[in-house]
């Protein structure tokens, strides 16, 4: 059963897209997984943790491992966080198997990217998160990412699948806080922040929290910033969110999302590991900048060896 969240946060306020630790030979280090989300929640402050999103490699890894991935983290944290599990593919009926695996294996709820590279139109969109939201009894969170997707969930098509009782809430990695906020204003669906740059603006017109991938490193941070915020200590959440901006940096602006966190994670001594072909492993240069973007935004890293 998932832990009891407020009804203007479903899944909670803050939580980490969680990479997927991988041994040296390129398998899923399913005890690594266990261990990563164990920290995450216990140490990093998360409410929450999605799986097999794109953060954790989800194109390249199969279904039975999602299952097994899922099932993993459901076991060492699933009585005391939100387990929500990424399911979007850029097929329905793919898509449709997922999910139901995912209410299967125990998920909490389920991530439901923008189909992908085939650019379905906004009716096909329609169609697609609706198929989705009838064919389990889970919450469901939409993914907008245009960016990656290719095209955006249009404000009217929000506005349409808001009127289904188990779409509840959107990880918004679009950008544009004008038109979620007439969304807000006209439904009760709720906003997460899906990009770390935009995590505080965001926490100003209304989002309920963070789907973040810097919080593998400052999630008790992150955490910090959205109690400072509501609380109405903005200066607080202010302070936290410039002390994070060489972090922001690092993770989210110099490599792909994946590449860069596990190499942070490297650097933290925690289970990250290689990643799977196209994604290719940081390189020296990066690692080295890394280190001192990380420790300029107060993360302890581990000593070099001399």
């Amino acid at each position: 059963m998932a832990p009891t969240t407020a009804s203007d946060a479903p899944f909670g306020r803050m939580l980490t897209a969680m990479v997927t630790p991988m041994t040296p030979g390129g398998e899923v280090d399913y005890d690594g997984a266990a261990r990563l989300a164990a920290y995450l929640v216990d140490e990093q402050r998360n409410d929450g943790l999605v799986v097999s999103g794109t953060t954790g490699e989800a194109p390249t890894t199969s279904d039975e491992e999602k299952d097994r991935l899922l099932r993993a983290v459901l076991e060492a944290v699933g009585d005391r966080a939100t387990v929500v599990a990424g399911v979007g593919t850029n097929d329905t009926a793919h898509t449709l198997e997922l999910a139901r695996r995912a209410e299967r294996a125990g998920a909490h709820g389920l991530l439901v990217v923008t189909p992908y590279y085939n650019k379905p139109p906004q009716e096909g969109l329609l169609a697609h998160f609706t198929a989705v939201a009838d064919a389990t009894g889970l919450p469901n969170m939409l993914y907008d990412i245009p960016g990656r997707t290719g095209v955006p969930i249009h404000t009217d098509t929000l506005l349409r699948l808001a009127e289904h009782p188990r779409i509840v809430a959107v990880k918004d990695a679009k950008g544009d806080l004008f038109a979620a906020s007439r969304v807000m204003a006209a439904t009760d669906l709720v906003f997460y922040s899906g990009d770390d740059n935009l995590n505080l603006p965001w926490l100003s017109v209304g989002a309920a929290g963070f789907v973040s991938v810097i919080g593998h490193v400052v999630g008790a941070d992150l955490h910090e910033m959205i109690e400072a915020y509501r609380s109405g200590d903005t200066g607080r959440a202010l302070a936290i969110h410039r002390r994070l901006l060489p972090v922001v940096t690092a993770i989210m602006t110099r490599t792909q999302g994946a590449i860069a966190t596990k190499a942070a994670l490297g650097l933290l001594g925690l289970p990250g590991g290689t990643l799977r072909p196209p994604l290719a492993p940081a390189t020296p240069e990066f690692v080295a900048r890394l280190r001192e973007d990380l420790a300029q935004g107060g993360v302890k890293v581990q000593e070099v060896e001399a």
